[in-house]
């Protein structure tokens, strides 16, 4: 097979098992959200929601998401990053810069329990979709923010990405080999996480609304949410004024945590306590290796790590990966293959744990990752497909908002929709 440029016949998402829906998983029924975000970060966090059964009415402008663009690759015209982020999710096509629009969008918002925005502060004052506005007259809303640096502070106006956010955090500088440049991560974390935290936030909010009727603002920022990520390095700089330093596969604290060759191929393992690093040396056949004071403390094998990894290393390089894999499950000590993306996705273990799936539309395969979430024995799986742009916008204009269909044409000839 030419993994460069696969036949249709060929790819990947092909070998995955159909999607399934799980009732267990309608735990946010009857919850609207108006997601109006755009490229990763805002359509991950209602996504999240929608995988926990929120109705996401998804407004984009005339030319789409942003995401809809970023390709190669495409899966017939549609961006393969935009399907990774935009399941059960309804599309709405909307131009509301002019005075139609915005009664449109208007009464959207009135049937909503959820707005979600990654537009600039200015920009949300704008379109009168701030917190302040939005909720003057929807005091049970919740208005949830999701922008690079926050609604205050000195950043607030910048524009970000997540390779920005990275930059800010610290993480870039941390990942990498020692004498390398700073590296991204290779997915964008920001986005992820800080998409993740507004999910979380929005749901604490519902639940405080339930009991008390009243929604919220929560304003979340992609650069905080990746410093807070970092909290495990930042802290202790904090408390000891030692800056870390990028390490490569290397932990600059546990001793040992890293990457090792061996015969064939790469592996983690990693070495976290006093009782594992003794069952290690059992497993690879030399138990006199974890004795004595230079070794028995994680201090002391910090101290004296280059030797240590140095003996190690030259164990290791004897055998093939999948042997001291075998070997070091048995003995319950850490250790991993470092994966490959298209190897990932054929482990027996995660194909088990239904984490890849595909959804059938109009003829074609969509793959997907899943939620990554079990409830009562039970995968998330899917509703429905990523939609088209404005696959909705009829659907939810006439059902939502009872608009005739002499309505929705003259909007449909105005370009509005």
């Amino acid at each position: 097979m030419n993994i460069a440029n696969p036949t249709v016949a060929t790819l990947p998402v092909s070998d995955l098992p159909p999607g399934r829906s799980s009732d267990k998983f309608r735990m946010l029924d009857g919850v609207r959200v108006l997601d109006l975000t755009t490229s990763i970060a805002g359509p991950y966090s209602t996504m999240l929601l929608a995988d926990f059964g929120a109705d996401v009415v998804k407004v984009e402008r005339p030319g789409g998401d942003d995401a809809r663009h970023w390709g190669p690759p495409f899966l017939d015209g549609e961006s393969l990053w935009f399907l990774s982020v935009n399941r059960n999710k309804k599309s709405v096509r909307l131009d509301f810069s002019g005075p139609e629009g915005r009664e449109v969008l208007a009464g959207l918002l009135d049937k909503a329990d959820v707005l979600v925005t990654n537009q600039l502060p200015s920009v949300q004052r704008k379109f009168g979709l701030d917190a302040q506005t939005a909720r003057a007259t929807r005091p049970g809303l919740v208005h949830v923010s999701l922008t690079g640096f926050g609604l205050d502070g000195p950043y607030a106006a910048r524009p970000c990405y997540d390779l920005i956010a990275e930059g800010y955090s610290s993480v870039m500088d941390l990942t990498g080999p020692a004498a390398s440049a700073p590296q991204k991560v290779g997915s964008p974390a920001a986005d992820m996480l800080a998409g993740a935290d507004a999910a979380l936030a929005t749901l604490a909010a519902l639940n405080r609304r339930a009991a008390t009727g009243q929604g919220c603002a929560i304003d979340v920022a992609l650069a905080e949410s990746m410093i807070r990520f970092m909290s495990p390095r930042i802290v202790p700089y904090l408390g000891s004024g030692e800056v870390p330093r990028r390490s490569g596969g290397t932990d600059s604290v546990i001793a040992i945590y890293q990457t090792f060759e061996t015969a064939d191929l790469p592996m983690t393992l990693g070495l976290g306590n006093d009782a594992i690093w003794k069952r290690f040396w059992e497993a690879v056949g030399d138990p006199q290796g974890a004795e004595g004071a230079d070794v028995a403390t994680n201090a002391a094998r910090r101290t004296n790590r280059a030797r240590i990894v140095e003996r190690i290393q030259s164990i290791l390089i004897g055998r093939p990966r999948a042997e001291w894999l075998e070997r070091l499950e048995k003995a319950r000590v850490p250790a991993g293959p470092i994966y490959r993306v298209d190897e990932v996705v054929q482990d027996h273990h995660f194909r088990e744990r239904e984490t890849f799936f595909q959804i059938a539309q109009d003829g074609r395969q969509i793959p997907q990752v899943s939620l990554g979430i079990h409830i009562d024995g039970e995968a998330a799986g899917y509703v429905s497909a990523p939609p088209r742009l404005g696959q909705h916008s009829e659907t939810v204009l006439r059902d939502l908002l009872g608009y005739d269909p002499e309505k929705i044409e003259t909007l449909r000839r105005s370009g509005v929709i």
